[in-house]
């Protein structure tokens, strides 16, 4: 079977998600990957991949997520997959010679559009899904912010013909068409044997802007060793260590820390309950991620903090139920992988069989 593959570039989840069953399905089928900025540089290393551009998160002066400034810088992009611009004829001229018999879409836009311009199947795979195809207890002052990111989710990625969330935690499903799979755990994940460091592991998915001076003031009075990942910085400062992006040095330094402080990405969330790591999530000022937060809290896993309240004694109050966090972990943990690449494949033979198709005149779209 062919597959087209798209990874969304935001944050490197949608990448550790990929690269968590690309080697079963790269093994047994031919898959063509386009990425584009964090993932792209994630998967490069281990998987071939086409690089497109990528929508991003723009934040104001403080460490807030600015709609006018995303929807600003973003504006050429939503006109390109709405009018059909440099990088939609791109993946178009890609796909046309493909031919894939499915795409496989992880909240990336132009293999979305692409995909559904030439009537090819597509299976949506991610987590943003638990809030667009099914029941998550969302907090009654997040209904309306969830509908709006809802809204502009279904905008750029339209219907698929299957939908497949991961997640740590479960929630309803809307309709049939929807399955949950848990966190996907990449085999480097499942190989490693974790122990307890003396060190606070901190990851932030854009540091530069999430490490306020109020974090940074909090992590050094805690008084022991903190690995931060996320930020520009690199090298010692005090008890900070500041870490440059990587993949496997970034997983030997969770599977032996202490504990993990981060932003609430559902992907570390999994790795680090499959390690046995308590969890105080500081979550962006997104609906998914406050969702996210509440989770852990409600699994017993951990603590969530605002970035607007972190304090050392937050996080020594974090250091001092480790042992309750730390059995709820390893409690509730759970890999999908296995199920989530069967789903893929069970669903992607289901499409591929039953695919329409494709007119001529579609595909000189390119």
């Amino acid at each position: 079977m062919r597959i087209l593959y798209g990874v969304f570039g935001y944050g490197r989840g949608h990448a550790t998600r990929a690269l968590a069953v690309l080697p079963e399905l790269s093994h047994r089928h031919e898959v063509l990957v386009v990425a584009g900025g964090d993932a792209y540089d994630a998967i490069s290393p281990h998987h071939p991949v086409v690089r497109i551009p990528t929508l991003r998160y723009e934040y104001s002066g403080g460490a807030r997520r600015s709609i006018s400034r995303t929807l600003g810088e973003n504006m050429r992009h939503i006109a390109d997959l709405a009018f059909g611009g440099p990088c939609t004829r791109q993946v178009a001229r890609l796909t046309r010679e493909f031919r894939p018999d499915v795409a496989i879409c992880d909240a990336e836009p132009w293999t979305h559009r692409v995909a559904a311009r030439f009537r090819i199947p597509r299976i949506s795979f991610d987590h943003f899904g638990i809030l667009a195809y099914c029941r998550p207890p969302i907090a009654w002052s997040d209904r309306l912010r969830s509908a709006r990111d809802v809204l502009a989710y279904r905008g750029l990625m339209g219907t698929p013909d299957r939908v497949i969330v991961s997640s740590f935690y479960e929630a309803g499903a809307r309709s049939s068409r929807v399955r949950f799979v848990g966190p996907l755990l990449r085999e480097e994940v499942l190989r490693t044997r974790p122990m307890r460091g003396d060190y606070l592991l901190a990851y932030f998915n854009r540091g530069d802007h999430q490490l306020t001076p109020r974090v940074e003031e909090a992590m050094t009075r805690l008084g022991i060793p903190i690995l931060v990942y996320g930020t520009t910085r690199r090298g010692r400062d005090g008890q900070l260590h500041y870490r440059q992006p990587s993949t496997a040095p970034f997983l030997d330094d969770l599977a032996r820390c202490r504990a993990v402080f981060s932003t609430a990405g559902n992907q570390l969330v999994g790795e680090a309950m499959w390690l046995g790591k308590p969890m105080l999530v500081m979550p962006e000022y997104t609906v998914e991620q406050r969702l996210n937060a509440a989770a852990v809290e409600w699994l017993g896993i951990g603590m969530q903090v605002r970035q607007d309240a972190v304090t050392s004694e937050t996080l020594t109050r974090f250091l001092g139920e480790e042992s309750r966090f730390r059995e709820a972990a390893i409690r509730e943990a759970k890999d999908g992988r296995a199920e989530a690449i069967s789903t893929l494949e069970s669903f992607a033979r289901d499409l591929a069989r039953n695919k329409r198709r494709v007119p001529s005149r579609a595909w000189r779209y390119a």
